[in-house]
């Protein structure tokens, strides 16, 4: 299996996600075996009243960071769908910087299982726990 690179993976999202999901810019901070870390800076254009970030734009944070994960887990960049994302927010997301800690737990064939734990700088402190599965096409 060949390691994808952080230049790798900026190369992959540049070329092909959304505009929609590149005006939150997220960025890299880390990729290796079966893992991705992706980071989203908070701003007025995600922020609700009070200055929390929004759900939407969490969950789209961590549906792309189990993209990265399940490359890194299949050492390239593979045709894949989400099936299923299951979000439980724990504590508002206040702060400069949400980051989101993916990684595969399961992969088959054709179903991928993961986790993305996400915080605002202190893993201690999990501002929202995903589990999703990806189907490989």
């Amino acid at each position: 299996m060949t390691a994808i690179s952080i230049k790798e993976a900026e190369d992959f999202y540049d070329n092909s996600f959304a505009p929609w999901i590149k005006a939150l810019d997220i960025s890299f901070t880390d990729i290796g075996p079966d893992r991705a870390t992706l980071r989203i800076p908070a701003s007025p254009n995600i922020n609700r009243l009070g200055g929390m970030m929004c759900g939407q734009a969490i969950m789209a944070l961590a549906d792309t960071a189990m993209v990265f994960a399940v490359a890194a887990s299949a050492g390239s960049f593979v045709n894949m769908t989400s099936v299923n994302m299951q979000t439980t927010f724990l504590r508002p997301m206040e702060g400069d910087e949400l980051f989101a800690e993916a990684r595969v737990i399961k992969s088959g064939r054709r179903l991928v299982y993961g986790e993305v734990n996400m915080h605002a700088g202190d893993p201690e402190k999990p501002v929202t726990h995903v589990t999703t599965s990806v189907m490989l096409l």
